[in-house]
């Protein structure tokens, strides 16, 4: 298995913040970035389409005078999110700015491109596409990409079902690239565990909605901090994919989250023809939430994780 040096060299904590939509903005990337890990957004949460072009100058500029303060302990890397889907009418006008910013990284979901990736290969950045099973994987890196993100079940917003264990080891019998694991990870051991299944990073996510940076209602993060697995449910109606939503927001928008119809997805939609918006109404999240026990800042998550992590480390060594 290996890493880019981007990846290899440049993490205190062997994990990426997943993209949140709606939720990930500057503020938190920058926390994440400076803490040791990959921060990440959606392009789509920079609105209108010309903020994008401001949120790549502030990270690029804030990053690089971190850096030259902090030359012992420089911040991790960036990553956009691109989502490579027909609806997203956006994408030619974002990845033209992804390549003019030298984006390190960028994500893609929904979609593997090779004119995306040779894009962002053009100026020497890297390619991580997500993926919920052994098929879409093999397609992504036939197509291109440098590295894949196992969306596995459990993970917040569009997951898949398979079992992380499973899905990893179907992918490592045959690739050993850049391989990172979501799916319930909001611990330092789970991490670790994700390391041992044959991941190289953990992809954490939900638990960063649950954090002061993020762009997420008050009432979302108290949801998050006051529920756990068990509250967590999977359905394709509010998009017309498949993905895990806290059962809460769902009644409280007049839903009964054991009861829910099938949605017709032929069509991926986060319009109003829905009975709810997701994610307005609707609260995505995975089923590690259980480990989320309070709000913080970012950087004080990333250093819980650090913690736990190295206590894992130390625990399994002896």
């Amino acid at each position: 298995m290996s890493l880019p040096p981007i990846l290899r060299d440049r993490l205190r904590l062997p994990a990426v913040g997943a993209p949140l939509f709606i939720i990930s903005n500057p503020d938190l990337v920058l926390a994440q970035c400076k803490a040791g890990i990959v921060g990440a957004f959606p392009a789509l949460n920079a609105r209108p389409q010309e903020v994008l072009e401001q949120w790549l100058e502030r990270i690029g500029s804030e990053l690089a005078d971190y850096d030259a303060a902090h030359p012992d302990a420089p911040s991790a890397p960036f990553a956009v999110n691109q989502i490579v889907h027909k609806s997203n009418d956006r994408l030619e006008h974002d990845l033209a700015l992804c390549v003019k910013y030298k984006v390190p990284v960028v994500i893609t979901s929904l979609g593997a491109r090779t004119d995306v990736n040779d894009a962002v290969h053009s100026y020497g950045g890297i390619v991580l596409h997500d993926i919920i099973d052994n098929r879409f994987a093999k397609k992504a890196i036939e197509k291109g990409a440098d590295g894949l993100i196992a969306v596995a079940a459990g993970a917040g917003g569009h997951a898949g079902v398979q079992s992380p264990i499973a899905l990893i080891q179907e992918i490592r019998e045959w690739f050993d690239g850049p391989l990172l694991l979501s799916g319930a990870i909001a611990t330092g051991r789970a991490v670790l565990a994700a390391q041992a299944m044959g991941a190289d990073l953990g992809y954490i996510g939900s638990a960063f909605i649950a954090t002061r940076e993020a762009n997420a209602a008050e009432a979302y993060k108290k949801m998050i901090v006051d529920s756990n697995a068990g509250d967590i449910v999977y359905t394709n109606l509010f998009t017309g994919v498949h993905g895990n939503y806290l059962a809460p927001s769902v009644r409280n928008a007049g839903l009964d989250p054991d009861h829910l119809p099938e949605s017709e997805a032929s069509t991926m939609d986060f319009g109003s023809s829905r009975p709810a918006k997701a994610w307005k109404d609707i609260w995505g999240c995975g089923q590690g939430i259980g480990a989320v026990k309070q709000v913080r800042g970012a950087a004080e998550l990333v250093e819980r994780l650090q913690r736990e992590y190295a206590q894992a480390r130390a625990e399994l060594c002896r």
